[in-house]
């Protein structure tokens, strides 16, 4: 893995290790696509990685997996059923404003 950034001013790609946080004009690259990298012309490419090592999964990504299999592996409990249970009533859901592409929708019920 790599990060290639763009610097405009002087017409050149550099590809460096993996950034730790975003940038802008930044793009991170597998090591098929570092490798293959290639510039517009009239642009250099700056190489500062060698060797694209492939990371593994880090400790949080594990935990997050570990997390997400306990969740799903939970049983939601049986409904109450009887006389007295409370029905909930069905939501209705209803536009009230548009604009282009985009809805605000209401729940009703």
């Amino acid at each position: 893995m790599a990060t290639l950034t763009y610097v405009y001013a002087d017409s050149t790609a550099v590809l460096g290790p993996l950034a730790t946080h975003a940038e802008p004009h930044s793009y991170d690259l597998c090591a098929e696509h570092a490798d293959r990298l290639t510039a517009p012309r009239g642009w250099e490419v700056v190489r500062l990685v060698t060797d694209h090592v492939e990371a593994g999964p880090s400790h949080d990504d594990l935990l997050a997996l570990a997390d997400a299999v306990r969740e799903a592996g939970r049983t939601a409990p049986p409904p109450v059923r009887g006389r007295h249970a409370a029905e909930p009533a069905p939501v209705q859901v209803g536009e009230i404003a548009r604009k282009g592409h985009l809805r605000v929708l209401r729940g009703e019920g």
